[in-house]
């Protein structure tokens, strides 16, 4: 039987004598933690896989009771991610791989079946999914729910879970289904409390507002929360939970250490714990040289790919981030054109949230592959859909319905123009649309060109997913490389503002 004082009690003892009571056991045991890591190079001398692989060798060699977690998001999105779908990112891993890997939104970004091949068959951690299920609420092959690591007789239970926003914010395809965090931590924690955990550790990515979710219910479910997702540093111990969360791209790591005092009382296992919280500066490990040496090559092959000249752009361009998920914007015009020229279909739709370097460029600024990538980093497949007049109205709708928040929903449109007003309630928004001269008609059949994140109902776009598919990624390519080709075949390209969306 495993019991534990309250870790209020458990700290007022340790202030009170400065250290925790010798007991009969002490063990010193450090979790690591890593996530949403996409870079390869440094920036200011921090940052990167090979950061991330130096600080986890030290860690490593500093206590034999270690665990390494990466909380997810890592296949994906990034520059060379756009030309060898992820496969560099689980080389990189793999010098100094994880203990435990919990996936994230973006690993499925290339479809199920790559998330599959890398992850699951390529990354030598244990993937861990306690709420990650296959269509029909089946155990996936591979993700096991937790594992029951022992260090020094001290057992840690261990397990992961991903938010289930993940089916909307990526491409896991049907045959992938998310249960309810909460319900799954309380199945695996019971399971692992069975099998004799002293100290639970729940691994997730998910949302700061999920994250103060799992904290309000975790009970006896979790003794410590690790998390990724939000790209922000963050410590937090509430005198039940201790939590983190890391920097993205490794520029900060945490550790996570653990006091653990272990006795018997009366026949019965008594365990408690005291956490101490570092935060590691990736800028102050030299790289790890294995790491590096591949990174650099990986480097060398992206510079040759992305900086070869591919046209001019005579007018301004502005894909920062409240232009894109807010506004009708000259790149995003220049986007869509492209996509509906590529599919010949009557509309262009992409989502601002797609559109990601955050920059303006000057009339006259000259274009590179890297550009491109940079902006298009996610590697979606252009789709072409038929749909009826009700539904693409719907998916309009559904592009303006949280512009407040600067949604990344937000559309950004070729082929079609129309009126938004933000003052009617989310769905009723749009008004006077038009398909080149003809106002849409809702029993009416149109071709819409987008990408297979939004045609599979990414972003909210339930809508799309009742179109008939005419071309899918068998048939056509890479978003970024229509784009390509199309600044190339039209260069100097003159995207404006054009007033396809107004705002009245």
């Amino acid at each position: 039987m495993t019991t534990r004082l309250p870790l209020a009690a458990g700290l007022a003892a340790a202030a009170a004598l400065a250290v925790p009571p010798a007991l009969a056991e002490d063990v010193d045991i450090s979790i690591l933690l890593v996530s949403d890591i996409y870079r390869m190079e440094t920036d200011n001398g921090r940052g990167g896989f090979a950061k991330a692989a130096a600080v986890a060798r030290a860690e490593r060699g500093a206590n034999e009771h270690m665990l390494y977690v990466h909380a997810g998001d890592t296949l994906s999105p990034s520059l060379m991610s756009s030309v060898d779908m992820g496969a560099h990112v689980v080389a990189l891993l793999n010098v100094v791989p994880p203990d435990v890997f919990v996936p994230g939104n973006h690993e499925f970004d290339f479809g199920p079946e790559r998330f599959e091949e890398l992850v699951i068959g390529g990354l030598d951690a244990k993937i861990l999914g306690a709420n990650i299920r296959d269509g029909q609420g089946r155990r996936r092959y591979g993700i096991d729910d937790a594992h029951l690591y022992d260090f020094g007789g001290v057992k840690v239970g261990v397990y992961g879970l991903l938010s289930p926003a993940a089916s909307e914010l990526s491409s896991p395809g049907p045959n992938y289904s998310f249960l309810p965090m909460a319900e799954a931590a309380a199945d695996a924690a019971a399971a692992l409390r069975e099998a004799g955990a002293d100290i639970l550790v729940a691994v997730a990515h998910a949302s700061f507002a999920e994250d103060a979710m799992l904290m309000a219910v975790a009970g006896d479910h979790m003794d410590v929360l690790l998390s990724g997702d939000d790209h922000q540093l963050k410590i937090e111990f509430d005198g039940d939970v201790a939590f983190a969360e890391t920097r993205s791209d490794a520029d900060y790591m945490v550790a996570v250490d653990l006091k653990v005092s272990v006795s018997e009382k009366d026949g019965e296992r008594r365990v408690r714990w005291w956490p101490n919280f570092r935060v590691i500066d990736s800028a102050s490990y030299p790289p790890d040289p294995a790491t590096d040496a591949l990174a650099q090559g990986y480097l060398a092959q992206l510079d040759k790919e992305m900086d070869r000249e591919i046209g001019v752009s005579s007018t301004p361009l502005d894909t920062r981030r409240a232009t894109v998920r807010g506004t009708e914007a000259a790149f995003g015009n220049l986007l869509a054109d492209a996509m509906r020229a590529f599919a010949d279909a009557d509309v262009g739709l992409a989502n601002g949230g797609g559109i990601r370097a955050n920059r303006e460029y000057p009339a006259g600024a000259r274009l590179s592959r890297r550009d491109v990538f940079k902006e298009l980093p996610f590697g979606n497949d252009l789709v072409k859909l038929r749909l009826s007049g009700a539904d693409l109205l719907a998916a309009l709708e559904n592009g303006v319905s949280k512009v407040e928040d600067g949604a990344g929903r937000f559309p950004q449109v070729a082929g079609l123009s129309m009126d938004v007003d933000l003052s009617k309630p989310a769905g009723a928004r749009v008004s006077n649309v038009f398909i080149g001269d003809e106002k849409l008609q809702e029993s009416g059949s149109y071709t819409v060109a987008t990408n297979n994140y939004m045609a599979g109902g990414g972003d909210g776009y339930d809508s799309l997913v009742n179109g008939e598919v005419l071309l899918d990624g068998d048939d056509t390519d890479l978003v970024a490389s229509i784009l390509i080709e199309y600044i190339r075949a039209n260069s100097p390209v003159a995207p404006q503002v054009e007033q396809r969306i107004n705002y009245i």
